[in-house]
């Protein structure tokens, strides 16, 4: 093979090898994932349906799936209902199990660190469909175990609490991810300064407070964005209550699934899911905002931290 006769030569072919790298990725990236999204946000702006004449030559509508789906009261009831399940499942549950179970065992050796570790990864590892089952079968109103341990046979947990029974069941199955996290962001918090603080006479919460959360931050920050988006476009309630009863539990997913297949509205359906994108977007925004101030406020409080003790060193 020739070799370059210039600098420009190997720049260029430098760079034609890099293209030929990356090339396969941008490939699969632009199947699977540029087109689906302009597929979906075509799809939106059409009267597109499983069967009848739209199906077979779709007419464009603009903006009518939009301005119908958030005029709908179901759609807004959905909304509302996947705020709780996050808020609820995500941003309380998850979160603050994950840190609780992360502190508790941060000084824990043996066999009982590794049996619960153990317990809780082992929710989350196992497929979402099957948990769900497992789910459905211990809180079943005739033969779940649930009713048989506690002696109420016949009662409806997921009729009577359906919207709870789910933000319960997503707690057990994803907080997993919270700990390990926390537990790994936890050993950066150095010893001396917890020893410091307790010598000093702050309780626990103080501790958490003054020492763990400032060091930490970060790692919350980046855990509740990725358990946030991941529970805001969780399908796996479905198998337990199936959006049921009276759409109680009917958070947006499962709304898109009875629009766009059960109903065979696709078009209103793609409209639905862009705008759950646009949902996401804002909540990564906010995550992301939010980090980038914390950043800038500890620079501002290194500057003024040297300013006050003289300038930095020669």
């Amino acid at each position: 093979m020739a070799r370059p006769t210039s600098a420009a030569d190997a720049a260029g072919l430098g760079r034609g090898r890099a293209v030929a790298f990356v090339l396969p990725a941008l490939v699969l990236i632009g199947v699977f994932l540029l087109f689906p999204a302009l597929w979906t946000i075509y799809l939106g702006l059409t009267d597109y349906r499983l069967t009848g004449l739209a199906a077979a030559d779709p007419q464009v509508v603009g903006l009518g799936n939009y301005t119908a789906a958030l005029a709908d009261p179901r759609f807004l009831s959905s909304l509302w209902l996947t705020l709780l399940y996050v808020g609820g499942s995500a941003v309380i549950g998850q979160a603050g199990l994950g840190f609780a179970l992360a502190w508790i065992l941060r000084t824990r050796t043996g066999p009982l660190r590794r049996i619960v570790e153990g317990a809780v990864l082992l929710s989350w590892i196992l497929p979402s469909t099957v948990v769900g089952m497992l789910w459905f079968a211990l809180l079943d109103r005739d033969d779940g175990t649930l009713n048989a341990l506690l002696h109420t046979p016949g009662f409806a947990w997921l009729l009577d609490y359906p919207l709870l029974s789910i933000i319960v069941f997503n707690v057990w199955r994803g907080t997993a991810f919270s700990m390990m996290l926390y537990s790994a962001a936890l050993e950066n918090v150095p010893p001396s300064h917890l020893e410091t603080a307790r010598l000093a006479g702050a309780s626990v919460p103080q501790q958490l407070r003054d020492v763990v959360l400032p060091t930490i931050r970060r790692h919350v920050l980046t855990n509740l964005l990725l358990i946030s988006l991941w529970t805001f476009n969780d399908f796996t309630p479905f198998v337990l209550t199936g959006g049921g009863p009276e759409g109680r539990s009917e958070i947006l997913p499962v709304y898109v699934y009875r629009v766009a297949l059960h109903d065979g509205q696709l078009g209103v359906g793609a409209a639905i899911s862009f705008l759950i994108l646009l949902i996401n977007l804002v909540f990564a925004l906010a995550y992301l905002r939010l980090l980038r101030g914390r950043r800038r406020a500890r620079k501002v409080t290194e500057v003024a931290e040297v300013a006050a003790a003289g300038g930095p060193p020669a």
